[in-house]
């Protein structure tokens, strides 16, 4: 649960953020909640006169609007950026290059923290540690260092007093997103409080360093025998809520494509891994790199990908990775029927909404896009256009799946920096074609069938034993006088509630009637 809203110095910070959004003429959001407009007008006099600005996107000006409001205004910007069907494509693109920079805070200070948290002084951790950090972002800081067994280590530092800041500020979001929903109904299905709190439920983790630690150890067990895609190794030893300690590494970045020629890599190979790496999280996994800016990814000397910062990871459950891969099959295939069945057994879409209808909004978002030459098509903007189109539908929002399509994004952003001629999930065709004969084909369905039988089946013992009961309780006197006909009615549609097949339905219609006669 997030704090209320409360006292003068919220009111204080609110009123600092709306002439802060004034003064970078960002406050263009506050236009759709009603009666507000006149207000926004009034507050525009407030702005920059500054040309630089003044040609500035939108969503650019909201950047740096969030930027100057500081670490929390940074994250909420990065978490509007994946919900380009609440701020529009344009801005969330824009917002999608916010940068998590931040002046860092003084050395000593990390020092004191390092001792404190580890409690141990630093000389006794450490054979060397540098004062001056090498990077800084809103929430923590990186440090260079040497451990006593020799090891080169960075260590990462929790800014202090950043939780108590957080606190205040997503408390205010609370209250804003309870607002608008309240002023504009309109608005609810869209889920602001919902982003507030996923964005709270990302800033918990990230305030505690040993879950990016156990996210960076997943992540390096699940390509343990992947000699393409390295995650740095965890000192455990020196790791705690606010300090994070692991292997140094290096390498070019991925994003500097002369540098990498120059070091003799080949840039189609070096992209050939970055799409196989990325297909196994998503869909052999379950579980991928949500922050995969190019500044997170380096190409060590053997050519391996090198993945750091783990403070933002995805999940994909079984279920929701079938429906991922059925639908961009069935976008590919140009097959909009089968695109909108997809969304209807999934349940993302009501049942009482035309399955036609539905199917002609997909023909709209994939014809623009699957018509390009296939260099230029872009599963992350098909994600992203889907997911603009399907309010008249109330699809409601899955979070998951908006994480995934702003990674997906940045992947590709990677690619065509790497090479602009070549689709990168090309690349990983064979890969796809494997999993999808494995885990779509007709024996994995039929395997699939077969495993919900077995489960419900086991279920069948517990059901019968508390029919048992209540038929017991009905002979006894007690309980509620139901009719036999009816508490086997009962006990028929519970059996059809669990999904069984009519075989296992008919055998345990059966036993029951025998129980009651």
């Amino acid at each position: 649960m997030l704090a209320p809203l409360r006292g003068p110095r919220h009111l204080l910070r609110l009123g600092e953020i709306v002439l802060t959004l004034a003064r970078y003429d960002a406050l263009f959001p506050l236009e759709r909640v009603a009666g507000a407009a006149l207000v926004v007008r009034g507050l525009r006099l407030l702005r920059r006169r500054d040309p630089a600005l003044s040609r500035l996107r939108p969503g650019q000006r909201l950047a740096e609007a969030l930027q100057a409001l500081g670490p929390s205004f940074i994250k909420l910007g990065q978490a509007l950026s994946l919900r380009a069907d609440l701020v529009g494509e344009p801005i969330a693109s824009d917002l999608a290059l916010l940068q998590d920079r931040l002046p860092p805070f003084p050395g000593a200070a990390a020092l004191a923290v390092v001792e404190s948290e580890l409690g141990a002084p630093v000389a006794t951790l450490f054979q060397s540690f540098d004062v001056e950090p090498v990077a800084a972002a809103s929430i923590a800081q990186v440090h260079l260092a040497v451990s006593t067994e020799g090891e080169a280590v960075a260590v990462k530092v929790l800014r202090p007093g950043i939780a108590a800041a957080f606190a205040r500020d997503l408390a205010m979001f609370d209250w804003l997103a309870r607002a608008a929903e309240r002023l504009e109904p309109a608005l609810r299905r869209l889920k602001p409080r919902a982003v507030v709190e996923t964005l709270a439920q990302l800033v918990r983790l990230e305030m505690d360093l040993r879950f990016e630690a156990a996210a960076a150890s997943e992540l390096r067990d699940n390509f343990a025998d992947d000699p393409t895609f390295r995650v740095p190794q965890i000192d455990w030893r020196r790791t705690s809520r606010q300090v994070l300690t692991l292997e140094r590494v290096g390498g070019v970045r991925v994003d500097d494509r002369a540098a990498l020629v120059a070091a003799g890599h080949d840039v189609h190979d070096v992209l050939q891994r970055a799409a196989n790496a990325f297909f196994k999280q998503v869909f052999r996994d379950g579980f991928f790199h949500a922050d995969l800016h190019p500044g997170n990814l380096f190409i060590d000397r053997t050519g391996a990908i090198v993945a750091v910062d783990f403070g933002i990871m995805g999940r994909l459950d079984r279920k929701t990775r079938f429906y991922l891969a059925d639908m961009l099959l069935a976008f590919l295939m140009r097959d909009y029927r089968r695109v909108a069945e997809v969304h209807f057994e999934a349940g993302y879409v009501p049942p009482h909404h035309s399955r036609a209808s539905f199917a002609q909004a997909c023909r709209a978002v994939g014809e623009p896009i699957l018509g390009r030459p296939l260099h230029e098509i872009s599963l992350g903007r098909l994600l992203a256009q889907l997911f603009q189109v399907t309010e008249q539908f109330e699809m409601e929002t899955q979070p998951q799946l908006l994480l995934l399509q702003k990674t997906m994004v940045l992947a590709e952003g990677v690619g065509r920096m790497l090479d602009p001629r070549v689709n990168m999930w090309t690349l990983a065709q064979p890969l796809i074609e494997d999993w999808m004969r494995e885990n779509r084909g007709p024996e994995a369905r039929i395997g699939d069938a077969l495993g919900e039988a077995m489960e419900s089946f086991a279920r069948l013992p517990a059901l019968l034993r508390r029919l048992d009961t209540v038929s017991a309780r009905i002979d006894e006197g007690g309980g509620l006088p139901l009719h036999r006909d009816s508490l086997a009615a009962f006990g028929r549609r519970a059996l059809e509630r669990l999904g069984l097949p009519l075989w296992i339905i008919a055998l345990a219609l059966a036993a029951i009637a025998a129980r009651l006669w």
